[in-house]
């Protein structure tokens, strides 16, 4: 004799909530870190021009800094190291044009105030073409 209750089998369920839950949370995430573009709403035709300059650029005014801070503007040395001197120079040789090309070379163990003094007065002449010389890195030799 069987004594105990028949047995009811249960079908295997699949809940499909936390499914479309993850779901949504994911559209979320992925609409709110996507980023747009902006098209550009109106069509413009851009005009077009040679790459070549009209005109030469003219000499570059060069100002060397040695290691000790001195400096020197197109190879002769200022008579001191005070920003009114190499200011006065640069002007004279400036000449109220204030698209010349400034190069500023400096040894590696120049101290930082010296550059930065240079930059400053070329600044302070509306001298903005400004650049700094540097040398390449030697590559080290193969294995």
């Amino acid at each position: 004799m069987n004594l105990r209750p028949p047995r009811r089998r249960d079908e295997p369920e699949v809940n499909l909530t936390p499914l479309i839950d993850v779901v949504f949370l994911l559209l979320i995430f992925f609409m709110v870190s996507t980023t747009f573009q902006r098209q550009a709403q109106l069509r413009v035709e851009l005009p077009q021009a040679s790459a070549r300059p009209d005109k030469a650029p003219s000499h570059p005014i060069e100002i060397t800094i040695d290691a000790r801070g001195s400096f020197f503007v197109d190879g002769r040395q200022v008579v001191n190291d005070r920003p009114a001197t190499l200011k006065q120079v640069l002007a004279r040789l400036a000449q109220g044009k204030t698209d010349i090309p400034l190069i500023i070379r400096s040894d590696r163990h120049t101290p930082f105030q010296a550059v930065v003094t240079a930059m400053d007065v070329a600044t302070q002449l509306g001298l903005t073409h400004m650049s700094l010389a540097t040398t390449p890195v030697k590559a080290a030799p193969g294995p």
